[in-house]
C-alpha cells in the first residue's frame, strides 16, 4: 500500500509539472510569467482562425454603418478600417502595408486593439490565435517559432523568442463614420473573409455592459465599472490612464499633460467615442484603448488622470 501510495503521488506530481510545462500545446518551460496564470481560453490552438489573406473594399462602397466600431490604420497614404464585428471573430489579421508586414490584433475580452510590426531577426513573422490568455488577454504566436506573444505587453512571454518586443503603430479605436471622414479613400476590411461567422450578431453580447469578467486576474481596482473605456498611455516606463468618463468632462477636444515632464495630448472626440495621443507633435504608438480592468491588471501602479 505504502509502495503504491508513494507511486501514485509520484506520478500526480509528475503529470501536473509536465502538464504545467505545456499547454495546447505550446511550451512554457522558459515562460516569463507565472504559468499558473496562463490559462485555456476554452478554443484549441486556432480555434479562433486569424485571417491570413484578408480582403477589402472602397470604403465609400461598404455597407458598414457609421456606427460601427473600427480599428483604423493609416500608413504610408494607405489607410485601412478593420471593423471590430469581424474582429470578434478572429482577432488577428495578418496583412501589408506596401512591404511592411502589420499584425491586427484584437481581444473582446480586453477591449483591447493594437497593432503591431512583424518584422523581427529580419523576417515578417505571421501570427495565429493560440487559444490561451494571460490577464484575460488573448496571447498570440508566431507560426515560425511558436513562441507566445502577450498583446498587451507587446512581448514574447515564452519560447525562442521570450522577452523580445514588437514595434506597435497608432491605432485609431473609434467609429467607422469617424475614421471615413478622416480618411476618405480608405479600404475597409470584407466580411469576405472565407468562414461562416454571422458578423451581424456578436459572441460577447451584454459584455462591454456587465461588471463581470471571463476569468482571474493578477490585480484588480474597483475604482471605475470594469468595462470602463480608457485610453492607456505609457511613456518612458511610466503608465498613465485617462478614463473617458473623465475625458468627456473636459471642455475641450485637446487635454494637454505631462508624463514624467514629457508634454503630451489626448484628442478626445465624444462623437466616435475615442481618444488619440498626440506625443512629440504627431500621432503616438504608445497607447491603447481597452477595458479599465485589463489595463490595471497590467499596470497596477498606473497614474490616472481625473478631472
Amino acid at each position: 500500500m505504502t509502495i503504491r501510495f508513494v507511486w501514485l503521488t509520484f506520478f500526480f506530481v509528475y503529470a501536473h509539472i509536465g502538464w504545467s510545462q505545456q499547454m495546447n500545446g505550446f511550451e512554457l518551460n522558459n515562460a516569463i510569467v507565472p504559468i499558473d496564470q496562463i490559462l485555456y481560453g476554452g478554443p484549441l490552438k486556432d480555434g479562433i482562425p486569424a485571417l491570413d489573406d484578408p480582403k477589402f473594399e472602397k470604403g465609400k462602397e461598404t455597407a458598414l454603418g457609421f456606427e460601427r466600431e473600427v480599428l483604423g490604420i493609416a500608413i504610408n497614404n494607405v489607410a485601412k478600417a478593420y471593423p471590430l464585428s469581424i474582429l470578434n471573430y478572429h482577432e488577428v489579421v495578418n496583412d501589408y502595408f506596401g512591404d511592411k508586414g502589420i499584425v491586427v490584433t484584437y481581444c473582446p475580452l480586453c477591449g483591447s486593439g493594437v497593432a503591431f510590426k512583424t518584422k523581427i531577426a529580419g523576417e515578417n513573422l505571421s501570427f495565429g490565435v493560440s487559444g490561451l490568455l494571460y490577464n484575460s488577454d488573448v496571447l498570440l504566436y508566431d507560426r515560425q517559432t511558436h513562441s507566445l506573444w502577450s498583446q498587451l505587453m507587446s512581448k514574447a512571454i515564452s519560447g525562442q523568442y521570450v522577452g523580445r518586443t514588437m514595434e506597435t503603430v497608432p491605432v485609431f479605436h473609434g467609429t467607422w463614420g469617424t475614421w471615413l471622414k478622416k480618411h476618405p479613400n480608405t479600404l475597409v476590411l470584407s466580411k469576405q473573409t472565407g468562414f461562416q461567422r454571422d458578423y451581424s450578431t456578436t459572441p460577447y453580447l451584454g459584455y462591454e455592459q456587465s461588471k463581470s469578467i471571463y476569468f482571474p486576474v493578477s490585480h484588480a481596482d474597483s475604482s471605475y465599472h470594469p468595462k470602463e473605456k480608457i485610453l492607456g498611455v505609457s511613456i518612458n516606463g511610466v503608465h498613465k490612464a485617462y478614463p473617458f468618463s473623465e475625458l468627456k468632462k473636459v471642455n475641450s477636444p485637446e487635454l494637454r499633460d505631462t508624463i514624467r515632464g514629457e508634454p503630451i495630448s489626448i484628442l478626445f472626440d465624444i462623437e466616435s467615442n475615442s481618444a488619440e495621443l498626440i506625443y512629440n507633435g504627431k500621432l503616438d504608438h504608445q497607447s491603447v484603448t481597452l477595458f479599465w480592468f485589463a489595463w490595471i491588471a497590467f499596470h497596477p501602479n498606473t497614474a490616472v488622470y481625473t478631472e
